[in-house]
């Protein structure tokens, strides 16, 4: 019984997305996608060293591309805002008059002491302002 080689690069193809499953190591998936490639060039009717240099190809071309975006995603970190950092840029209703030394806003819920950031600026009751900083306890806003 003779398979085709389009057949034995799928199988390939399996043989390396099993460990990818088991070890999570994303290169293994880019040349499992390779092995497709080469059993897409077989089923096309490629000879043998066409169907290798599609594989390598596809596979060289995946990790050289894939890997550093990868990379780059993964040392961004998260990009969603927590804590102070999720204030800022945020609108509140001035509670009490807010200047330059100080005063009071509302502030996701929550009463803020804050201060303008144009210390000859001031906010009147009911003012809706944006929270430009937070220093320490307090909402810097404009």
């Amino acid at each position: 019984m003779d398979i085709d080689a389009w057949v034995w690069w799928l199988i390939g193809a399996v043989a390396l997305g099993i460990p990818l499953v088991l070890t999570a190591m994303p290169e293994l998936g880019m040349l499992s996608v390779g092995a497709v490639a080469g059993a897409v060039t077989a089923g096309l009717g490629g000879d043998t060293v066409l169907q290798v240099v599609v594989f390598a190809a596809v596979s060289v071309a995946l990790i050289a591309v894939v890997r550093p975006v990868a990379a780059r995603q993964r040392a961004q970190g998260p990009r969603l805002a927590t804590g102070v950092e999720a204030l800022k840029g945020r609108t509140a209703v001035v509670v009490e008059r807010v200047d330059g030394s100080g005063g009071r806003i509302k502030l996701a819920g929550e009463i803020w002491s804050a201060r303008a950031l144009d210390t000859a600026q001031s906010y009147e009751a009911g003012h809706e302002v944006d929270v430009v900083e937070i220093d320490g306890a307090t909402a810097i806003v404009m």
